[in-house]
């Protein structure tokens, strides 16, 4: 074992997280516990976890779930893609594996939303397999130990670090190896501020002998951000709400959100009335404005949203309504609702807000 493997295992006896995922070598567990981490912090996914878990006993469980289901169940953790990949890598599982969730890395990387990284902290804390898992924490940890300006974000330095990863694995004790470097960035290693003057590996990291641990580890460029303006549109009728499906291929795919117009800057409810898009989509029906609210920014990873929703009481339902969901106020809790759309219903008895 090399001495950053000792060092490290000697950290995680007194330092390391007692997290429930770790009580178990179930691989089922393990997955769901690594595909709800993901994009997603400890403290809040622990919760998401046992709630999954305690629906959802077994993969064979997870597979026969509505993706309605699935959705509602997932609603507030965001990257909504990750919530039906779940569903479908479980009834991939049934389908290749008879419901047996497989430890066999070509087995659990061939599952839907399943990554190289993913597979590896699977097999590896299911059944010791000397994988050598590879997250932002272990990338920053490296990158200093061993002072690599090698970006994280390219090919090159993807498989550079892989391929480092895996000559320092502990190969005797693969799962404590990994949850010990992980931990070791969480905590010790940490983006800003790292805890240099009580690290035990500091006689080993070149990156602070260098003076460059703030610059590690090194990323090519950052994706722009774009901005987009949502108008929606709170129709109401009849005691009852008008929802619609998100479609494939934009936000929020296959969660319950309110008609939208979108624009090249948020319209005050006079510029509304005046787009073509509005009267195709009320034909005809009259309606009074009940309020306009703005909402603050909503922070996707690559888009910025700024939202107004229109609360418009209608004399009928429009043509269009026979694609769109007639629900009470009451049995909103019933949908899985983007988390923009939850804070605007949790408003909704807040003043008119104008548009700036």
């Amino acid at each position: 074992m090399s001495r950053i493997a000792d060092i490290l295992s000697e950290w995680y006896t007194t330092r390391g997280r007692d997290l429930p995922w770790r009580q178990t070598r179930d691989p089922y567990r393990i997955w769901l516990s690594e595909v709800i981490l993901q994009q997603t912090l400890i403290a809040q996914g622990t919760d998401y976890y046992l709630r999954f878990l305690a629906r959802f006993a077994d993969v064979t469980a997870l597979a026969a779930a509505s993706e309605d289901e699935v959705l509602k169940l997932w609603q507030g953790l965001g990257y909504y893609s990750r919530a039906r990949n779940l569903r479908a890598a479980a009834q991939q599982v049934v389908e290749r594996h008879g419901g047996v969730f497989p430890t066999d890395y070509a087995d659990v990387r061939a599952l839907k939303g399943v990554g190289d990284y993913t597979a590896a902290a699977i097999c590896s804390f299911a059944c010791d397999a000397p994988l050598a898992v590879v997250d932002g924490n272990v990338y920053r940890v490296l990158s200093r130990l061993f002072d690599i300006d090698l970006p994280i974000d390219t090919a090159e330095g993807r498989k550079a670090f892989a391929e480092l990863a895996q000559q320092q694995l502990d190969k005797r004790q693969p799962a404590r190896y990994n949850q010990a470097i992980m931990d070791f960035g969480a905590l010790q290693c940490t983006p800003a501020n790292p805890a240099c003057g009580t690290c035990p590996l500091q006689a080993q990291c070149l990156a602070r002998a260098a003076g460059t641990v703030g610059a590690r580890p090194v990323k090519q460029g950052k994706t722009r951000v774009r901005n987009r303006y949502l108008n929606y549109l709170h129709l109401c009728c009849e005691g009852r709400i008008a929802l619609l499906r998100r479609p494939e291929g934009d936000i929020w795919q296959g969660l319950y959100d309110l008609p939208c117009i979108e624009s090249g800057h948020l319209l005050d409810f006079a510029e509304l009335c005046g787009t073509e898009s509005f009267h195709k989509l009320l034909d005809g029906c009259d309606c009074r404005l009940h309020r306009t609210l703005r909402m603050p920014k909503h922070q996707l990873s690559h888009q910025t949203l700024h939202a107004v929703y229109h609360r418009l009481e209608l004399d009928r339902w429009p043509a269009a309504a026979g694609q769109w969901r007639l629900t009470t106020p009451e049995a909103l809790g019933d949908y899985a609702l983007p988390r923009l759309l939850d804070r605007y219903f949790s408003t909704d008895a807040e003043p008119t807000l104008p548009l700036e």
